[in-house]
């Protein structure tokens, strides 16, 4: 099999799913603009080769790399870069040299706008927060009188709190058009809950090999806007409920042979015409894995090998890896570099050494979502992880 990884090196950990392949046989081909030399050393030794390109916005250059690596090994048989932001470019290179392992670009919309995402929801029958595609200040304001302040404003294609806006009043509606950057976007009704995941390695049916959930704060964007630290967990268990939603939108929106982060509102407040409180609601989906080091805490909750489970996915059409009967919580939680705080990191690992597994700086670009150190441990109970919690980010006087 010969494997076309756009972009391996970034986030970091994703030199696991090229060694996982290797392992499996595969050629993997790597295409990125970080020089060779500057790859991780686990990465260099798992590509076969690697093709340095001065940069992968240009799509001229990447076609050139495939297309080299197309004539000296042979046919391509699968091409992903596992990464919301090159997910267009995978899909333009599948259509171009007739990849049938992926989606292709004619069908890439559906799973980028947040605007489609809609019907493919409710093909699936599952609940979803009223949408409206923004067009003018006067039409917006039409669909607010609809749904109610507050509403929330996002870029129709992009992922994260950037450029994301709660609107609360008219006032708020007149400065977001005053303002408003230059790309599509979507104005949402508001809903109150906590975000979960519904995280899935689906096979070439449609059947998930693998399944894991997180839990997220209601709002990211405030965590960025007041610089405030990030915390989140994974699940011992997904819900039932939650498993539910999640296999018919694997269903609903075509998944196969891929590795998807789908999230969903839990409702803390009753919503009409939504569901009542502990009820799920369809947010968003993303076809990729969830971002950040997420795969390895699904990893250790679970005491699994995610990396695995999809190369096996990949080369062998099933899961070959063994669930493990055991479960934990994981936990991660953030510091930001712009706060002093009660407890040195000495201390915490200290404190922690027995439960922390990992504790790493995080790239410049994704240190504005997920802030600047990060800590992941694991834990038999929730009460362990918030009193982990506390400890990191507890603040010192400023």
């Amino acid at each position: 099999m010969n494997f076309v990884f756009i972009s391996p090196n970034f986030p970091r950990t994703y030199w696991h799913f090229c060694a996982e392949l290797k392992n499996n046989g595969a050629n993997v081909l790597g295409v990125g603009d970080c020089p060779y030399d500057q790859l991780e050393q686990e990465l260099r030794g798992s590509l076969t080769e690697y093709y340095k390109v001065d940069s992968l916005e240009d799509y001229g250059s990447v076609f050139r790399a495939v297309a080299f690596f197309s004539f000296k090994y042979g046919k391509i048989d699968w091409l992903e870069s596992n990464n919301e932001y090159w997910l267009e470019t995978d899909a333009r290179l599948r259509s171009d040299f007739n990849i049938t392992t992926g989606v292709k670009a004619e069908e890439i919309g559906g799973w980028k706008r947040k605007s489609e995402m809609k019907k493919y929801y409710a093909l699936g029958n599952i609940p979803t927060a009223r949408c409206h595609r923004v067009k003018d200040e006067a039409d917006t304001r039409r669909f607010i009188r609809q749904v109610g302040y507050p509403v929330i404003v996002k870029p129709d294609v992009g992922v994260g709190a950037a450029d994301t806006y709660k609107l609360e009043s008219d006032e708020d509606l007149r400065k977001f058009f005053a303002e408003k950057p230059e790309v599509p976007y979507v104005c949402e009704e508001f809903i109150e809950g906590d975000i979960y995941s519904y995280d899935a390695i689906a096979d070439g049916e449609g059947r998930p090999l693998f399944e894991s959930s997180s839990v997220f704060p209601p709002s990211i964007m405030d965590i960025v806007l007041t610089n405030g630290e990030l915390s989140y967990y994974t699940l011992k268990k997904v819900p039932a409920q939650l498993k539910a939603l999640g296999r018919r939108a694997l269903k609903s929106f075509g998944v196969k042979c891929r590795f998807v982060h789908m999230e969903f509102f839990r409702l803390t407040k009753a919503r009409k015409g939504l569901g009542e409180v502990g009820d799920f609601v369809g947010l968003e989906v993303n076809m990729r894995p969830a971002g950040g080091y997420t795969p390895d805490m699904m990893n250790f909750a679970h005491y699994t090998d995610v990396y695995k489970i999809w190369a096996d996915m990949v080369c062998f059409g099933e899961r070959r890896l063994p669930e493990s009967g055991e479960d934990c919580f994981c936990i991660y939680s953030s510091r930001r570099d712009c706060w002093t705080y009660v407890h040195s990191h000495e201390e915490v690992m200290k404190k922690y050494a027995g439960a922390i597994v990992m504790a790493e700086r995080m790239p410049d670009a994704l240190a504005s979502d997920m802030g600047n150190q990060m800590y992941t441990a694991r834990f038999n109970t929730m009460q362990e992880v918030h009193a982990f919690v506390r400890f990191i980010t507890e603040r010192a006087a400023q």
